[in-house]
């Protein structure tokens, strides 16, 4: 009788682990949407693709907190007139009026910037328009939201002959995101976002080369070994969202963890774009600075 009674106390002794595990389960602080690259044109039933992504996102499980928008808002503001730019970005309030509850915070696209030569004399030339449009000051900021920093950054700006764009951060920007790392709590763990991708392998996805990979200052970051350093120096900086080049990769560098989503409008609206289908990414984030992601198709 008293072995029968060891060998019962043993078996209660090695259920308490399992118990305790399953009480303290741990759950994430946050559930964000990315969304990025959704070209909204009334064309190529974009409209009605955009409002379906937009019911999906609010059908997740558990629910989505907050979205982050990548950028490219809107089809093209470019080289675009006046009428066509307004006309696209009613489109877009109409359809989140009506299709959409959930916060969202934008990060601006190349696309997203009105660069036409015969109207540089306008208030609203090159990205004021947008920020107008966003009630933003400026097209980089930051927030914070249950116990996570947001780093939302401008990664397109002129080329060096004023005729295009290149990705990078510029002096004033790099200072400015230098001083936010410095300034942040080290146990407040930190989500960046870009437009275009600070760190991909995305750009080695090309087809008929011979030798060697050329890559254009437009598809990444031209300053991504000077940002690489400043986030090696600060470890809670954890994830750096992108997307810009319509598809889906991650890659980990120095524990920081690079996700380029694909795009919520695929190729332009026109199916996949290569082995991307079109979707968004869902990230849990924990108080640990731990996370969870996935991309989904809608």
């Amino acid at each position: 009788m008293e072995r029968r009674s060891v060998i019962k106390n043993i078996g209660g002794l090695m259920l308490v682990p399992s118990l305790i595990n399953s009480s303290k389960e741990k759950k994430p602080v946050l559930r964000v949407a990315h969304l990025t690259d959704v070209h909204l044109k009334n064309e190529l039933e974009a409209p009605a693709k955009f409002a379906k992504c937009l019911r999906h996102v609010q059908q997740q499980s558990p629910k989505v907190d907050f979205i982050l928008n990548g950028g490219d808002i809107v089809f093209d503001m470019n080289k675009e007139n006046l009428t066509n730019i307004n006309s696209q970005w009613k489109l877009l309030e109409d359809i989140i009026k009506a299709e959409s509850s959930i916060p969202a915070h934008y990060c601006l696209g190349n696309h997203d910037v009105w660069w036409s030569e015969n109207n540089k004399g306008q208030a609203v030339y090159g990205k004021q328009y947008t920020l107008d449009k966003l009630s933003l000051t400026k097209p980089y900021y930051s927030i914070e939201k249950g116990g996570w920093k947001f780093i939302i950054l401008d990664s397109v700006h002129l080329d060096l002959d004023n005729t295009w764009y290149i990705g990078k951060l510029g002096d004033e920007q790099f200072a400015w995101l230098e001083n936010e790392l410095k300034n942040t709590n080290p146990a407040t763990p930190i989500l960046v976002l870009s437009h275009i991708p600070i760190l991909t392998a995305t750009l080695m996805i090309k087809d008929n080369i011979v030798n060697k990979w050329e890559m254009s200052g437009g598809n990444m970051h031209t300053d991504t070994a000077k940002i690489i350093n400043l986030f090696y120096r600060h470890p809670n900086v954890k994830i750096c969202l992108s997307g810009h080049v319509h598809l889906r990769d991650k890659v980990q560098y120095n524990n920081v963890t690079y996700i380029c989503n694909g795009a919520v409008s695929g190729a332009w609206w026109k199916g996949n774009n290569k082995q991307t289908a079109p979707g968004y990414g869902v990230l849990d984030l924990y108080a640990d600075g731990s996370f969870e992601e996935k991309y989904v198709n809608y």
